[in-house]
């Protein structure tokens, strides 16, 4: 299961960041990593949980001359008649059945880190960093984190939120509770109606809340993403025994705001 520590040296390993980019449609995420052309780390394989045609991952590996893996998870369960959903025991047990083809080439790969751009599909693997189209810092009266799930963004615009953000975390047992690693700039919300007569209009909201998630990526996601790996690579984000994120070697339980580097 995911572990709950992390650091890596590059002085010591003398080398750079292995990562495995996992994906289950654009890629857009992926595509930023690869862009960003960073020395401190190196995607050894991208690897899908689609098979039905409808993943960039092999467009975009064959594009950076990388290896590419798909194994399609819908077609794992129907075969075996077996619960998609990971909140049942069941679910949870086909899950790391399915993930024993991916957890056996990052072992022959030597990867140090998973990468999940827009990877669908809960992961029982260890070492990944996730991005979240929502600021995983705002929680509600009993310190749950308000804004998780698919419905993250529609959620935080029916909230009321005048602005949204993007994080990036580390992953664990839960869906969007691992610890919080960066937090994007702000993206005003825009709204064509008062919220009263969105929310009035169910099909009306959700067009804005994917308006916002669409363009939530290129001033969140495509920011953080890729910054996150690059500051694990270089060994200045970790995340503490205690399962917190540090930079620098100081405790950042809130997460770090990019003015702040």
């Amino acid at each position: 299961m995911p572990s709950r520590s992390f650091a890596f040296d590059p002085a010591s390993a003398g080398r750079p960041l292995r990562v495995a980019a996992f994906m289950s449609g654009s890629g857009s995420n992926i595509r930023r990593l690869l862009e960003r052309g960073s020395s401190a780390y190196e995607v050894a394989f991208i690897f899908s949980d689609r098979a039905d045609g409808h993943c960039q991952g092999e467009k975009i590996a064959h594009q950076y001359g990388l290896p590419y893996f798909s194994y399609d998870v819908r077609r794992f369960h129907a075969l075996r008649g077996l619960p998609r959903t990971p909140v049942s025991p069941a679910g949870r047990a086909a899950r790391r059945a399915y993930d024993q083809v991916a957890r056996r080439l990052v072992r022959a790969f030597g990867v140090d880190l998973i990468a999940l751009g827009g990877y669908m599909s809960y992961l029982t693997l260890p070492r990944g960093v996730n991005v979240h189209p929502a600021d995983l810092s705002l929680t509600d009266a009993r310190g749950r984190r308000r804004f998780v799930g698919d419905d993250a963004v529609l959620d935080a615009i029916a909230a009321g939120q005048t602005e949204l953000r993007a994080s990036t975390l580390w992953i664990d047992r839960g869906v969007d509770t691992g610890p919080l690693l960066l937090v994007s700039d702000p993206l005003p919300v825009e709204l064509p109606a008062p919220l009263p007569e969105l929310l009035a209009d169910p099909p009306r909201l959700r067009q804005v809340a994917d308006d916002h998630q669409e363009r939530l990526k290129e001033r969140g996601d495509w920011a953080i993403f890729p910054l996150t790996i690059e500051l694990m690579a270089q060994g200045r984000l970790t995340i503490t025994p205690a399962g917190v994120a540090a930079l620098d070697g100081r405790p950042r339980p809130a997460g770090v705001r990019l003015s702040e580097l």
